[in-house]
């Protein structure tokens, strides 16, 4: 027998030349073509009959005897071992497989499965988008300086610090003086995003089963991610202050909650709800999650200050991103949580990889500590007001009959709500359709949609686009042509 007839190789073939010999092979020996015993061509001879380096004879013989169908020794020819039955199963070519229609999943990604969160809108970055910071306002230069200045100075073996303390130090001083949080450098972790801040809380806070209240309507990736963890999520109705105690709801385990503006309404909450809520959560056997997602953009009245500076008993967790503040691409949230709870929090994070980088966080200490982070945020604030207040002008001049705006006193986008109660999903499709990013708002109900409207982003737009969009939806909605101005 010549070995070298029962092998085709192709040069073209993706695979490569090893892969094809070990593969054939492999088949050979397997369907006792080559019988067990046999001594095989040298690798420099089998080379040479299959016009192949030496080397690919060489890994291929190799990789056969590290799968025991080859005894090899040095200076002498492989041999083909015994129980080729036994393998055979092993080395028969990999039947087709169809892709399996149900997947064995753990009971985690099967709760993923079933909620009801889109990845992301139906269209691309258009006006009026809501939840979007205006990228193009943002300082890249300073950025820029500052991301080179810390490549120069990063030193390799710093790495296994994951929360940079020159960070957490910086955000400390800025949150206690702008958003009335009280904690230590310590009680505060680095993270990816906000979303990512609410992840480590499901895993590390709640046992499948128990009771999470969120606002209803509300973040759908907060509902998203307590649901994952096995939680039985329970929508509490809103008011004009926002979200109600609950009552008639079971004790949670956690509340979620977006007191500074709510989420998507923007209601500011008022001290005494905010004192009933803190009253709803017992201390060490119930958390409060406060999402500040956008509260450093208050309009008409300096900030309340943040629900977690209330708390003399550790029972909050403030949530809080630079998506908002600065540009989405930033990829930096964090979380403040209770003394009790900072080392625990901390190993989780680090065993489930929520993990910043560190040129980032260092980058941003900078941007913060020189004083260029609150100068944007000042900037921003009178920028997005004047927008806030253009499209709420323009609503009222070219759709006044049909949408009454809710002028929210900070945020980045507003509700727009219909005065002959249509149907906001097939007006949003619509919407999208002709090129206008808008949000439903029955999309944001957690269980029934109760309210009807648009949630209409003004941060992330210029003027003159706000303008164009306005017309647009005239147009979509009302089927006339809406005149510039």
């Amino acid at each position: 027998m010549i070995l070298a007839e029962l092998v085709t190789l192709s040069r073209q073939d993706a695979a490569g030349l090893v892969a094809q010999l070990t593969h054939q092979l492999r088949v050979l020996i397997s369907s006792g073509r080559i019988r067990s015993g046999a001594v095989l061509p040298s690798s420099r001879q089998l080379a040479a009959e299959l016009d192949v380096s030496r080397n690919t004879v060489t890994h291929a013989y190799e990789q056969l005897a590290a799968e025991g169908y080859l005894r090899a020794a040095e200076r002498r020819r492989p041999v083909v071992t015994g129980d080729i039955e036994q393998r055979s199963a092993k080395a028969a070519p990999a039947p087709k497989r169809e892709a399996a229609r149900n997947p064995l999943l753990s009971p985690w990604a099967l709760r993923l499965k079933d909620v009801d969160w889109p990845l992301s809108y139906q269209a691309g970055f258009r006006p009026l988008r809501p939840g979007l910071a205006d990228a193009r306002e943002f300082p890249h230069e300073i950025w820029a300086r500052c991301l080179r200045r810390v490549a120069l100075r990063r030193r390799f073996n710093e790495q296994t610090v994951i929360n940079r303390p020159s960070l957490r130090e910086a955000l400390r001083d800025y949150l206690e003086v702008n958003r009335g949080v009280h904690a230590e450098a310590d009680q505060i972790l680095i993270l990816p995003t906000a979303q990512a801040a609410l992840t480590l809380i499901a895993a590390a806070a709640i046992v499948p089963g128990e009771v999470v209240w969120t606002e209803d309507p509300g973040y759908p990736g907060a509902a998203a991610a307590f649901r994952a963890a096995g939680a039985e999520v329970v929508g509490v109705k809103l008011d004009e202050w926002g979200m109600t105690r609950g009552r008639e709801a079971r004790a949670p385990k956690l509340i979620f909650a977006t007191p500074s503006h709510q989420h998507p309404t923007g209601r500011v909450m008022p001290i005494a709800r905010r004192t009933e809520l803190l009253a709803a959560a017992a201390p060490g056997k119930s958390w409060i999650v406060e999402d500040d997602y956008d509260g450093e953009f208050h309009y008409d009245s300096r900030p309340m200050p943040a629900l977690q500076g209330l708390d003399r008993e550790g029972r909050v967790l403030y949530v809080g991103t630079f998506a908002k503040a600065m540009t989405a691409d930033i990829r930096l949230g964090y979380l403040v949580v209770p003394p009790a709870l900072a080392r625990t929090m901390e190993i989780a994070q680090r065993h489930l990889g929520l993990i910043a980088s560190v040129h980032v966080q260092e980058a941003l200490s900078d941007f913060m500590t020189d004083g260029h982070f609150l100068a944007h945020i000042r900037r921003m604030r009178r920028v997005y007001r004047s927008r806030r207040d253009h499209l709420a002008a323009a609503l009222v001049r070219h759709l006044g009959d049909v949408l009454v705006a809710e002028i929210p006193p900070g945020g980045m986008q507003l509700i727009a709500r219909f005065t002959n109660g249509a149907m906001d999903s097939d007006a949003a499709t619509r919407l999208v359709a002709a090129g206008v990013e808008v949000r439903a708002l029955s999309s944001l109900a957690l269980e029934r949609p109760r309210d009807h409207g648009l949630l209409l982003g003004f941060a992330a737009w210029r003027e003159s686009e706000i303008g164009a969009a306005v017309r647009i939806m005239a147009n979509v909605l009302t089927g006339k042509r809406a005149a510039r101005g």
